[in-house]
């Protein structure tokens, strides 16, 4: 059966080439034209340049060949997936999805699972999260991620047909730890990246780290995630790799709003979005989470770094 892949931005390009040592993989892009350049080139210039796409990666923007997988990865951004899961839902009917985008919608406080199951509920859901960059996957780097599905059979069927022998995935059925390690994690990045990019040492960042996790534990115990899964690749391991790397957008996003420079508004900053999502499931389920609330803040230019410092800095002492 063929695979499939929905958006060809950074990560769905490197998902692409990294699965085509299994075999035929459908790689859809929404610009007719970025398509046709793919094609010619075998390149993605444009998000992921430098990878050679192999011969057996078809691109193309056509909505019927991405149909015709019974399996597609949607690597299209969480704000932007409900919409396109609403709008192509009766072609997706019965198919298996797997969300490859980490963040929670703000219109409905979703993650990219349950998006899944509200507009395609005949479909197979899954999620693939974990620490991770487009380019370390289309360079065949070892990676390990967590791939999530509420169904163990479904799950472990995908586990086989979406492993590669540099890609190793590891079977999860806590589909909400997953989504809330890959969600959160983004958020707790921009906060990292302002401690350094204001100026405020590796020492401040740790603490980031440290209480930001804590954040990601008491939210995932509101909402009845497994505590272990936070505490794996799609939880500690993604925020280790997205809090430290220049690689990392919502890091590099973060590092502009500390050092008061631009940041080009056209790079997908799911961290930003979904900070603000988090700030109102804390409020729904009465629960502290700080750091997240002064990104959300610091994201919308409500406040300046040093009020965010001050305000953190200003809470009670307590016992860890």
């Amino acid at each position: 059966m063929r695979i499939a892949v929905a958006g060809a931005g950074a990560f769905g390009t490197g998902l692409a080439i990294s699965l085509a040592a299994n075999g035929p993989v459908t790689l859809w892009a929404r610009d007719a034209d970025a398509a046709a350049e793919m094609s010619k080139t075998r390149e993605n210039t444009q998000r992921l340049s430098g990878y050679t796409l192999p011969e057996n990666v078809s691109v193309t923007s056509d909505f019927a060949a991405l149909f015709e997988a019974d399996t597609v990865l949607l690597a299209i951004p969480a704000q932007k997936l409900g919409t396109w899961l609403n709008d192509n839902a009766e072609s997706l009917a019965d198919k298996r999805l797997v969300a490859c985008c980490k963040g929670i919608d703000q219109a409905t406080l979703r993650g990219p699972v349950a998006q899944i199951e509200a507009y395609v509920p005949t479909a197979i859901g899954a999620m693939l999260t974990g620490p991770s960059f487009a380019a370390d996957i289309a360079s065949h780097l070892p990676t390990a991620l967590t791939l999530a599905c509420n169904d163990a059979d479904e799950g472990a069927n995908l586990q086989a047909r979406l492993s590669t022998p540099t890609l190793r995935l590891y079977l999860s059925q806590d589909v909400i730890g997953a989504e809330l390690g890959g969600a959160l994690k983004n958020v707790i990045a921009i906060a990292c990246g302002v401690c350094m990019g204001a100026g405020f040492g590796e020492s401040a960042r740790a603490a980031v780290i440290t209480r930001g996790f804590a954040e990601m534990r008491r939210i995932g115990r509101a909402l009845g995630a497994d505590p272990e899964t936070l505490t794996g690749l799609s939880g500690f391991g993604d925020l280790a790799l997205t809090c430290t790397s220049d690689a990392s957008r919502n890091y590099r996003f973060g590092l502009s709003i500390g050092a008061a420079q631009d940041f080009d508004i056209s790079t997908t900053v799911e961290g930003a979005a979904t900070a603000v999502s988090v700030s109102n499931l804390a409020e729904k389920h009465h629960l502290d989470l700080p750091i997240c609330r002064v990104v959300a803040k610091l994201s919308a230019g409500e406040i300046d770094p040093e009020t965010a410092l001050a305000t953190l800095l200003a809470r009670p002492l307590r016992k860890e």
